[in-house]
């Protein structure tokens, strides 16, 4: 069986906890093995350059243990993902790339929702390394730790910072900057009546796509 293999980069259990739980819906809809790990000596999250930089051996080591046929990197500032691609000589998708590529299917222009206003500026130079800047409406943190993501009225932030998106930077649809934002999508969704993605869904619908199509080639 093919096998995707999905690395957190930061040490919270309750954020792959929660993304691997959205993946079921997929997982019951391919032929595949989706499998989980999170970087048990990383930051608690990925907040600044710093913790960015520091995780980059972790994840080329990680997916070179896993071994699987394509690999996810679940955090929404993608670190590691152009060495690891090099390193591995397999795909290796960035969570943030896949939903950037994703939510241009969908929009003409598209918002994203950061955890803290220092990731806006990150986020800004990947955009612009890729070549998507143009479609960025805007960009506006909910500033909630990782730590505090499923603390009561991270919802309620969502929601004004996507409204904001919405009617004040006319985003046509709406990104979840962070891979534990997850477990919102579906209640912001049908709060703002726009497309709304989770990039971790995103990344390994991307990746089960290359498996299906017969687009990796076989180790």
């Amino acid at each position: 069986m093919k096998r995707i293999f999905v690395f957190n980069p930061n040490s919270s259990e309750r954020v792959t906890s929660g993304f691997d739980a959205t993946l079921d819906g997929l997982r019951a809809g391919c032929a595949l093995q989706i499998d989980c790990a999170t970087n048990q000596n990383g930051p608690s999250g990925i907040e600044t350059d710093a913790h960015v930089a520091e995780v980059v051996p972790a994840v080329l080591g990680a997916i070179r243990a896993a071994g699987a046929d394509i690999a996810v990197v679940a955090c929404f500032s993608d670190p590691g993902v152009r060495a690891a691609r090099a390193a591995s000589g397999h795909p290796v998708i960035g969570i943030a790339e896949a939903a950037y590529l994703t939510a241009m299917g969908l929009a003409g222009r598209f918002g994203v929702v950061s955890i803290v206003d220092a990731s806006i500026r990150r986020h800004a130079v990947r955009l612009s390394d890729l070549g998507f800047i143009s479609r960025l409406a805007g960009d506006r943190a909910i500033n909630v730790s990782v730590d505090d993501l499923q603390q009561e009225g991270v919802m309620e932030r969502l929601v004004a910072v996507g409204m904001a998106l919405r009617d004040q930077d006319l985003a046509e649809a709406i990104i979840l900057g962070c891979a534990g934002l997850g477990t919102y999508r579906a209640a912001l969704q049908a709060a703002l009546r726009i497309p709304v993605i989770d990039p971790v869904q995103a990344a390994v619908a991307q990746a089960a796509t290359f498996l299906s199509l017969d687009l990796v080639p076989t180790r």
